[in-house]
C-alpha cells in the first residue's frame, strides 16, 4: 500500500507537468511536443495489468492513434490491454488521480477520429474483455463484455434463432457501437443502438462503476429516473468507459429476399424509396448507390449490375408474404422509371449482394490507391432526401476536380457522400473540409442531423453546436465537467473544452 501511494505521488507531480505540454494539431501533418511519460507511471499500469498487457513500442502506439478516418495519427504515449472491468477501474482511477488522457479503444473502426490521443496519454485497449456474460434466448438480449465484436456474437447466436441484426458493416465491437450510437443498413428495421440498449456497465473517470439502469436490470422499458443508459450510448467515450451492454436480440426471420433495381438518375431512385415506406410496406433494407458507386462495387466484387443509380433492397418475412412485398416495390420503382429489377433468394447469392455493399469503402478506395477516403453521414426527416441528396450532388458538381461517390442507407434518410483525397494536398483537404460542411449545413436547413451514424469525433465539434445551439453545448459541457471534472477522458473529441 505504501509502495503504491509513493507510486502514485511521484507520478502525479510528474505527469501534471507532462499535461501541461503543448500539442499543436492540424488534418495533414502535426508535431507533436511533449515529455515522455515517466517510467513510473508505466511502472504502476503495469502492476494493475501486468507486464504482458502493457506496451510503449511505436508501432503499437502508431496502432492505437487512428481509426479509418483521414485524420492523422495521434499516438498515445502508452497502451494497456484490459482483461476485466477491475482493471479498467483501477487505470482509470490512476490516471484521473495523476491528470493523463484516458482514451478507451474497441476496434478502432470508427471513421471521425474517435480514439486519436490528440494529447498524448494512455490508450486503454478492451478487445481481451471478450466475454459473452449470459444469453436470455426467452427475454431476447444477452448481455456481454467490451470486446465482443458483433460477428462474434451472431456466430455465437448461430443456433438460438437469434441474431443482434444493428450491422454498421465493419465488425466493431459492441460496446463501441453503443459508444458512438451505431446503426447501418437495417436501421430501417431495427433502430439504432440507442433503440437496442437495455443497461450498461460504465467505468467512470475516478474509476466508480456504475449500472446505467441498475444492476441486473434488463427489461424492455422503465420510467425509473433519468435515462443514463441513452446518456452514455453516444457519449464516445468522453464521460467514461462502457465495459458491458445488455442488448436487445431479435428472431432470425423465416426467409429473406434481395432484389437490386436500377433507375436513370438520383430522383427516381429517391422517390420510389419514399413511396415504398410511405406504403408501410414492411422492408428491412433500402440502400442507395449512384452509379460511379456501382461501377466500383462492379470492379471490385466482380458484380455485373447496370452502371446507373441503383437500389438495394432486403425484405424479411414468412415466404407467403415476400412474393407479394418485393411485386409491389417492384411495381413502384417501375412507375418511377426503374429497370433491371433482379431478384437474389439464394442465400449466397444475397450475401455476395451485401458483401459488395459493405465492400463500398474498399471498392472506391481500389479505383484511387494511395488515397484517403472521408465519409459524410447527414441525416434527414424522409420528406426532405430527395432535397438534400440533390442539393448535395449540386455542390459537389460545382466544386469539381474531386473523386466522389454517393451511397447511404435512404431507408431511414441516411446518405454518404464519399470523397477521395490526397491528405498531403493542402487544396484537397480544404476542398473536402469544405463540402463536408457545406453538406452537413444543407441536412441542417431541412431539419437534419450533421451525424447520422459516425459521430462528432474530433471534426465535426463546429458543426455540433450549429445543430444544437449555444446553450445546447453549454449544457453538454456541464455534463462533462460533472462526469469528468479533470478533463482527462477522451480529450478534444465531440465538444470544444
Amino acid at each position: 500500500m505504501y509502495r503504491r501511494t509513493l507510486v502514485q505521488a511521484v507520478c502525479r507531480h510528474s505527469v501534471r507537468l507532462y499535461h501541461r505540454t503543448v500539442v499543436h494539431h492540424n488534418t495533414t501533418k502535426q508535431t507533436v511536443t511533449k515529455a515522455k511519460i515517466p517510467d513510473r507511471f508505466v511502472q504502476a499500469v503495469i502492476d494493475i495489468v501486468g507486464n504482458d498487457n502493457v506496451s510503449t513500442t511505436d508501432a503499437i502506439r502508431e496502432q492505437h492513434g487512428h481509426d479509418e478516418s483521414y485524420h492523422a495519427t495521434s499516438p498515445p504515449d502508452i497502451v494497456a490491454f484490459a482483461e476485466n472491468t477491475v482493471h479498467v477501474s483501477r487505470v482509470a482511477k490512476l490516471c484521473n488521480d495523476n491528470e493523463v488522457p484516458l482514451i478507451p479503444f474497441g476496434t478502432g473502426t470508427g471513421m471521425e477520429g474517435g480514439i486519436n490521443a490528440l494529447k498524448g496519454g494512455l490508450c486503454l485497449n478492451l478487445s481481451k474483455m471478450k466475454k459473452i456474460v449470459s444469453v436470455n434466448a426467452e427475454d431476447f438480449d444477452c448481455t456481454v463484455e467490451a470486446g465482443v465484436t458483433r460477428l462474434t456474437l451472431n456466430n455465437y447466436l448461430r443456433d438460438t434463432g437469434l441474431t443482434f441484426p444493428i450491422d454498421p458493416g465493419a465488425d466493431a465491437s459492441l460496446c463501441g457501437m453503443c459508444a458512438t450510437s451505431a446503426s447501418g443498413t437495417n436501421a430501417v428495421r431495427y433502430g439504432t443502438m440507442r433503440e437496442n440498449v437495455l443497461n450498461m456497465e460504465v467505468v467512470l473517470p475516478d474509476g466508480r462503476i456504475i449500472y446505467t439502469a441498475g444492476k441486473g436490470r434488463r427489461t424492455k422499458k422503465t420510467s425509473a429516473g433519468y435515462n443514463l443508459t441513452n446518456l452514455f450510448v453516444g457519449s464516445e467515450g468522453t464521460l467514461g468507459i462502457i465495459t458491458q451492454a445488455t442488448i436487445r436480440l431479435h428472431g432470425i426471420p423465416e426467409a429473406t429476399i434481395s432484389a437490386v433495381c436500377s433507375f436513370n438518375n438520383v430522383q427516381e431512385a429517391v422517390d420510389s424509396t419514399v413511396q415504398i415506406l410511405q406504403m408501410g410496406i414492411p422492408i428491412a433494407r433500402i440502400e442507395f448507390l449512384d452509379e460511379v458507386s456501382v461501377d466500383a462495387s462492379n470492379r471490385y466484387s466482380k458484380l455485373d449490375m447496370k452502371v446507373a443509380p441503383s437500389l438495394f433492397f432486403e425484405f424479411t418475412g414468412s415466404p407467403d408474404t415476400l412474393d407479394k412485398q418485393a411485386e409491389v416495390v417492384k411495381e413502384i420503382t417501375f412507375l418511377n422509371g426503374g429497370s433491371d429489377f433482379k431478384w437474389a433468394s439464394d442465400h449466397q447469392e444475397r450475401n455476395r449482394l451485401w458483401k459488395a455493399r459493405h465492400d463500398m469503402l474498399y471498392a472506391c478506395m481500389a479505383l484511387k490507391p494511395g488515397k484517403k477516403p472521408y465519409s459524410t453521414d447527414v441525416c434527414v426527416p424522409i420528406s426532405n432526401l430527395p432535397e438534400v441528396i440533390m442539393r448535395s450532388n449540386e455542390v459537389i458538381q460545382q466544386a469539381g476536380a474531386i473523386d466522389a461517390f454517393m451511397v447511404g442507407h435512404v431507408g431511414d434518410g441516411n446518405i454518404h457522400s464519399l470523397f477521395l483525397f490526397d491528405t498531403e494536398n493542402k487544396k484537397e483537404v480544404e476542398l473536402v473540409q469544405g463540402l463536408a460542411e457545406t453538406i452537413a449545413t444543407i441536412a441542417m436547413e431541412l431539419d437534419g442531423t450533421c451525424t447520422g451514424e459516425h459521430g462528432i469525433g474530433m471534426g465535426k465539434r463546429g458543426l455540433l453546436q450549429q445543430e444544437i445551439g449555444e446553450t445546447g453545448m453549454e449544457v453538454m459541457r456541464q455534463l462533462k465537467r460533472t462526469f469528468d471534472p479533470k478533463g482527462i477522458m477522451n480529450p478534444g473529441k465531440v465538444i470544444f473544452e
